[in-house]
């Protein structure tokens, strides 16, 4: 089945120049089944780059996905056009009396800062309390992943040295997870950030399973069941340059960095970057849904109440 998108959403065409099925409202209308509702709470600067990330990940399951675009009620992007940002997406106090099987919150590029220090982490801690009454199954990533787990237990990030930059090799600590159906023993997940969470930190913490973890940069992948959430801190949604144009932009800026850890070929940044990690991208987001077909209730009315 395909995803849902409006057809004049940037993705709507990249998606379906990839081959990935879309639908128009119209045609998705026509099929008796009810989509599962998911929604991308998008912090990144770069909005439609982010949507297309996300929308190719959970567009590729045999489910009818109906994805809503929401933006922080009151901050106002710089990098996005306005238009484009009226058109497609609703400032979260518009959907506050929604349902949803599933949300994604994304990372943001403000880990430096405290997160009290963040000017929307008020409206932002009142999206974390709606989840448990109007979400199914929260996905928080990189930066909202750290912003969920210390919220909900207190878990500090801590700022690291040295940017943790590139391709890292991870291990399957939970291979029998239904998250992690299908994964093989390691895999490698693109890694950008400033900040880590730390194992000791999240195991002395009541109810979190780390489900993915790295010798090099930490633990990755943590459920959080008695929140229906899971917290990723690194980058399966990447695409194969993003990498590469975030090394770009800092060598451009004058921004001291690594060449990204084992993503070019013999570590060249004239080589082509190669993806190895597309697979287990796909494999964790659609198994995030097919969890989420399997136990959210048909009737939306009663998601936060079973």
């Amino acid at each position: 089945m395909p995803i849902k998108l409006p057809s004049a959403l940037p993705a709507y065409d990249v998606l379906s120049d990839e081959g990935v099925m879309v639908l128009d409202e119209d045609t998705a209308a026509r099929q008796d089944i009810r989509p599962l509702r998911i929604a991308l709470l998008n912090l990144m600067p770069k909005k439609i780059q982010t949507e297309n990330q996300f929308a190719r990940l959970i567009g590729a399951t045999p489910l009818q996905i109906e994805l809503s675009l929401i933006r922080m009620s009151e901050h106002q992007t710089k990098n996005t056009a306005a238009a484009h940002m009226e058109e497609f997406y609703q400032p979260f106090s518009a959907v506050t009396d929604q349902k949803f099987d599933g949300l994604i919150i994304t990372g943001a590029p403000i880990e430096h800062l405290p997160f009290d220090e963040v000017t929307y982490w008020d409206e932002l801690t009142q999206v974390f309390d709606w989840t448990q009454t109007n979400v199914h199954s929260t996905f928080g990533v990189c930066w909202g992943g750290m912003a969920m787990i210390n919220y909900f237990h207190g878990v500090q990030k801590h700022i690291l040295d040295h940017k943790a930059f590139g391709c890292f090799r991870h291990q399957n600590t939970a291979p029998a997870s239904p998250y992690l159906r299908g994964f093989s023993d390691d895999c490698v997940i693109p890694v950008s950030r400033w900040t880590e969470m730390r194992q000791d930190e999240i195991d002395a913490a009541t109810g979190l399973k780390t489900l993915i973890t790295s010798d090099q940069s930490g633990p990755a992948l943590v459920e959080d069941q008695q929140h229906r959430a899971l917290y990723i801190f690194n980058h399966f949604e990447y695409d194969s340059g993003t990498l590469k144009q975030e090394y770009d932009r800092d060598i451009g800026e004058g921004t001291p960095i690594n060449v990204p850890v084992n993503y070019y070929p013999d570590d060249d940044p004239t080589a082509e970057p190669q993806n190895r990690w597309r697979s287990h991208a796909h494999l964790l987001y659609g198994n995030w849904l097919n969890e989420i077909y399997q136990t959210t209730p048909y009737e939306l009315e009663k998601i936060g109440t079973v």
